[in-house]
């Protein structure tokens, strides 16, 4: 493959292409921010056909995702995507316009607001003492449990609760394990560097088959959702059937479509129900897995957090949604967890729409545009010392995820953050208060905290890349 490296107008030449390339194919955030640190906090470069510019700097991104955000609010279409058209018809991929604005205000009004989340809260409470449940025996046989694993079937629940009133993880169902599995699929296949990306003319072979096998995927679970929407149609259309109220999503688009919401119908709910379960259960529980591994290696934030629970609800009780706010130190450690392992760590790719200086730098149009938030995470000019995990400096600090920090955007930032970002931040604190404040831990094999891996494994979303196990001990 030819890689050209275009670099900012003060940058030297000494870094190899081939080393540029390697960054970019394997989506080695770190190497891009060794890059940034020789070459600038704006980096451009060039692979294949595609032109593509490298934001590592806060002051940078706020630039481009608040004062010039309407300029780059588009997506850059990566091939996976174009499987089952749902780039044609998915909130993430839509350009901005009315249909996208239709959506947004279906996530941000009817699924995702404060007060439909307070409504259906008590949908979740079970699934987490299910997770506890599960938990337990684990503890009484003695045994190691996957962290990111049971995070995972919890989060699937925990959202199939909230949409559907139903699990869609059961240990004894073929369905649900087909389920779980084609979910892992799908993101393993979207994080794969695909040539087609690069070199646009590929796509008609699709020569990785990486969309070929990503419409399998995304059929099975768009075939599923179908399903699952006609039974509630019939259900509430039944003369047999018992009314009964119901706070759940499904109901809610299910009534929005009934009213004939604008040009909102059934084909977006599909596609928009694939999107929540698969970005949000494998983010979500690798940032979970993430939380953990630090407490773990980090035995004095443990202790703190633990503290923190017995005093404010008691030791070994399950956190419920009225407590988080009571809880800022598990808070601190949420955030810190999302600096340092971001959810997805170059966010999703934007689109120069027109040609734009951004602080005396020319972005020609069609340009993508990514923005390396581990770098930004790991920048010593915006954290003492970056590297090291250190919740407290979150303690007595506005700062907040919720996309107007512009050093701790991992749901993004602008008109594109993350409309997810309400429930997700409810899920990790539910989980990770709950299974902290019911069990003492330690690792598999006796190793000390010191001796545990904490090597990361970058994707669409940044993983541990060996699966954090550990046993529980009743407390």
């Amino acid at each position: 493959m030819v890689v050209r490296l275009v670099l900012d107008p003060m940058a030297s030449m000494s870094t190899s292409p081939l080393v540029l390339a390697i960054a970019i194919l394997s989506n080695r955030d770190w190497s891009l921010a060794e890059l940034a640190q020789v070459h600038g906090p704006l980096m451009s470069l060039k692979l294949g056909s595609l032109f593509t510019i490298v934001v590592s700097s806060e002051a940078m991104v706020k630039e481009i995702l608040l004062k010039q955000d309407l300029n780059f609010c588009n997506r850059t279409i990566v091939d996976a995507v174009r499987a089952s058209q749902h780039y044609e018809v998915a909130l993430p991929w839509l350009p901005v316009s009315p249909l996208w604005r239709t959506l947004r205000k279906v996530c941000n009004t009817h699924i995702f607001s404060n007060q439909k989340l307070d409504g259906n809260q008590y949908l979740r409470p079970d699934k987490i003492q299910q997770l506890i449940a599960n938990v337990e025996k684990s503890c009484l046989d003695g045994e190691a449990i996957n962290i990111g694993q049971a995070a995972f079937d919890t989060t699937i629940n925990l959202l199939s609760n909230t949409i559907f009133s139903v699990d869609l993880v059961d240990p004894d169902s073929i369905i649900a394990r087909e389920f779980k599995e084609t979910v892992r699929e799908i993101m393993t296949e979207a994080g794969k560097p695909n040539l087609t990306d690069y070199f646009p003319l590929l796509q008609k072979i699709d020569p990785q088959g990486i969309r070929r096998r990503i419409t399998v995927h995304f059929d099975k679970v768009i075939s599923l959702f179908d399903k699952m929407l006609d039974e509630r149609q019939q259900a509430r259309t039944s003369q047999d059937s018992i009314p009964t109220a119901s706070n759940d999503v499904l109901d809610t688009l299910l009534d929005i479509l009934e009213t004939g919401f604008e040009e909102f119908n059934k084909t977006h709910v599909t596609h928009l129900l694939l999107v929540l379960f698969v970005a949000g259960t494998d983010t979500t529980s690798s940032t979970l897995e993430w939380a953990m591994a630090e407490l773990l290696h980090n035995p004095h934030v443990l202790l703190k957090a633990k503290t923190e629970l017995e005093q404010a609800i008691g030791k070994g009780k399950p956190v419920e949604e009225c407590d988080i706010t009571r809880l800022p130190y598990l808070q601190a450690i949420i955030k810190e967890t999302f600096r340092m392992h971001p959810t997805v760590p170059l966010l999703l790719p934007r689109r120069a729409g027109s040609d734009a200086d951004v602080c005396s730098f020319k972005i020609p149009e069609g340009s993508q545009v990514l923005v390396n938030v581990w770098a930004i995470g790991r920048d010593p000019s915006i954290w003492e010392n970056p590297n090291s995990f250190m919740p407290e400096r979150f303690l007595d600090s506005e700062t907040d995820v919720k996309g107007n920090d512009f050093g701790l955007i991992p749901f993004g930032a602008g008109r594109r953050i993350c409309p997810g970002l309400p429930l997700a931040n409810r899920m990790l604190h539910l989980m990770l208060g709950s299974l902290v404040n019911s069990f003492d831990w330690k690792l598999e094999g006796g190793i000390s905290s010191n001796e545990m891996n904490m090597e990361e494994k970058f994707g669409l979303a940044l993983q541990l890349a060996q699966p954090l196990r550990a046993i529980p001990v009743l407390v």
